[in-house]
């Protein structure tokens, strides 16, 4: 393999907590000792080399959605905007996250079709069915470290307990995407004063507090390692801030686009901006973006989710919910660096080294991260033909966005 030396590139290092402009040598997506001969020479002059990230959620539709993407497509998507690992939720259709051994193969084919390590979170339930529980053994057998039951309801509380004494027992994390089925029930958009205007179906605040409240409450009884993710409200926020405080072992990361954009976009029945949780208010975006920065959320995560534009041609409550997000990742966290949110280094340890805490993989993200070097000042146009992703389906397209990477050494 080639070896390449960037020169006066400014270092972004989560591992060892510096930011520092030096050359450096890369020799299969690995820093080395300066060489004699070189393959390569690239001027990283005002680029930035950080690890290549961690996703904690994104779908990539394969098994049984390919007309929305595949492993092949959203794996070089990924990869290609500096994402080597990806954990997915376990609710493809058809649904194999139960099954230990499938889900084996599944991570070889993400690997060989797309270049990217796949971590796949097992099913809390049989066939998510919100009733019985899986054979977590198997799955942990099979490689998982956590089970959810994604968007799928509980028949009832007990079994919410007991699935939870049965991950506690096997050390495996339970992870939370937190809505309360009753309260939401059909709704499809936040509860405020847009939606009301356009007669759309409401997901209150509510039903996300009350879930999390709730099963926090479980999580104390049973001691079972716990993380939430996509979390959508600044209430949210405060109930995290409270459970870390009481020492619960709990972590929570946020989708990027719940950082920039808010219910404002679904105004004219915009489906591209139809995503569950719902795209809230400026006041809980805001909160997030505060606990984001004082470590109440622990990591940014893509929730990517590629759709085919079919899925968005219907009346917008009738529509599938979902944003392709690889392609915008980077810029968008560009921005928050340029807006203040946070420092250089700050952003990359949100994106690199805390997700690989929390999805319990720090040592093998460690042998097996490359590095990214990407252009901060690099303008682009989102746009179809831009987007690498199969899907183009997000309320970007059109914008101009500053960030992009240029090059994945992996």
């Amino acid at each position: 393999m080639s070896i390449v030396k960037i020169e006066n590139v400014r270092v972004l290092d989560p591992i060892q907590k510096t930011d520092q402009v030096k050359t450096v040598y890369i020799e299969n997506g690995k820093l080395i000792d300066a060489v004699e001969h070189v393959d390569e020479v690239i001027n990283g002059q005002g680029k930035w080399l950080m690890p290549t990230m961690v996703d904690l959620c994104a779908r990539l539709r394969e098994p049984g959605q390919q007309q929305h993407g595949t492993l092949k497509s959203e794996g070089k998507a990924a990869r290609a905007n500096g994402i080597l690992h990806v954990i997915t939720p376990p609710d493809s259709k058809p649904i194999v996250q139960d099954n230990g051994a499938l889900i084996h193969g599944l991570i070889e084919k993400a690997w060989l079709d797309g270049g990217i390590y796949m971590q796949i979170i097992g099913a809390q339930t049989q066939a998510l069915n919100g009733k019985q529980p899986a054979n977590m053994a198997g799955l942990k057998k099979g490689g998982c470290t956590a089970v959810s039951n994604a968007n799928a309801a509980f028949e009832n509380d007990d079994v919410v307990i007991r699935t939870l004494e049965y991950a506690a027992g096997l050390g495996l994390t339970v992870v939370f995407y937190a809505e309360e089925a009753q309260i939401a029930k059909d709704g499809c958009v936040h509860e405020g004063f847009i939606a009301s205007r356009q007669g759309l179906p409401m997901i209150p605040a509510i039903a996300e507090t009350v879930a999390i409240a709730k099963y926090l409450l479980m999580i104390e009884a049973t001691g079972v390692k716990a993380h939430f993710g996509l979390l959508s409200c600044g209430a949210s926020v405060e109930l995290i801030r409270m459970a870390k405080a009481k020492g619960l072992p709990v972590t929570a990361d946020v989708a990027m686009h719940q950082l920039h954009l808010t219910e404002h976009l679904i105004d004219g029945f915009n489906s591209l901006a139809h995503v569950r949780p719902p795209l809230r208010s400026e006041q809980d975006k805001a909160l997030l973006r505060q606990g984001l920065k004082e470590g109440v959320i622990d990591a940014i995560c893509t929730h990517h989710e590629p759709l085919s534009s079919s899925a968005k041609i219907a009346p917008f409550e009738e529509t599938q919910p979902g944003i392709t997000a690889f392609d915008t990742y980077v810029a968008l966290g560009v921005q928050l660096i340029q807006e203040g949110v946070f420092e250089p280094l700050e952003w990359v340890e949100k994106v690199t080294i805390i997700p690989a805490e929390v999805a319990n993989m720090r040592e093998r993200w460690l042998q097996e991260a490359g590095w990214v070097l990407l252009d901060p000042e690099q303008q682009w146009t989102v746009s179809k033909e831009s987007i690498l992703s199969q899907g183009k389906n997000t309320p970007l397209l059109g914008q101009q966005l500053t960030g992009k990477v240029v090059h994945t050494f992996a």
